[in-house]
């Protein structure tokens, strides 16, 4: 499952990355987005994009396409 898969309120947790850009792979472990983080998708943008995503007790926009990077769980 990927982040744009979630509907809002629902809480997930990363479990990898899609193969791709490992520059961009160290952008989103920087912001926190680690193996094992839990996510709530807060809302999403009336058009679809970005994603607003609450993560270890802060709030992070993200556009969809960058979302698809993480592979997550439901819980």
């Amino acid at each position: 499952m990927t982040l744009t898969e979630m509907t809002p309120g629902q809480t997930v947790e990363i479990t990898g990355y899609a193969a791709g850009n490992a520059a961009y792979r160290a952008k989103l472990l920087a912001l926190g987005l680690t193996r094992g983080a839990r996510l709530k998708l807060v809302n999403v943008a009336p058009l679809g994009d970005p994603l607003e995503l609450e993560v270890r007790g802060f709030h992070l926009s993200l556009r969809r396409s960058e979302a698809g990077v993480l592979k997550v769980k439901p819980l």
